[in-house]
């Protein structure tokens, strides 16, 4: 069943119309303003996704291209990416790394224990 989107051509306001054919006629009117001088709009498309092909797109090595082990803010990006991706909360640890592995490029070293001068 299409949804298609009008724009009113006298009040400006944008809405939309479900159909229950693809094809059918349609001759909407503004049900803001009652006009029926209505423009049919260029929609974007949503495709719904199974969390299978979310995974198995998650799951990709082409799109791990910026990731690298051995740096806890990547390891940490890519994690918080993966639990937007699958619904997942990934809790605040995962902000808790980034803002340490930032402190630590910045040279306030955590475990160092901040001694004096040498």
């Amino acid at each position: 069943m299409p949804i298609y989107e009008y724009r009113c051509l006298d009040c400006r306001r944008v809405q939309s119309f479900l159909t229950l054919r693809i094809g059918a006629e349609l001759s909407p009117e503004c049900r803001f303003c009652g006009s029926r001088s209505l423009a049919r709009l260029m929609s974007r498309v949503a495709v719904v996704e199974s969390e299978a092909s979310r995974l198995e797109r998650m799951a990709d090595p082409s799109r791990w291209g910026d990731l690298d082990e051995d740096d806890p803010r990547s390891v940490a990006r890519f994690a918080k990416m993966m639990g937007e991706a699958t619904g997942e909360d990934v809790g605040e640890e995962i902000d808790q790394i980034l803002e340490q592995a930032e402190s630590e490029d910045a040279g306030g070293r955590p475990e160092s224990g901040g001694g004096a001068d040498g």
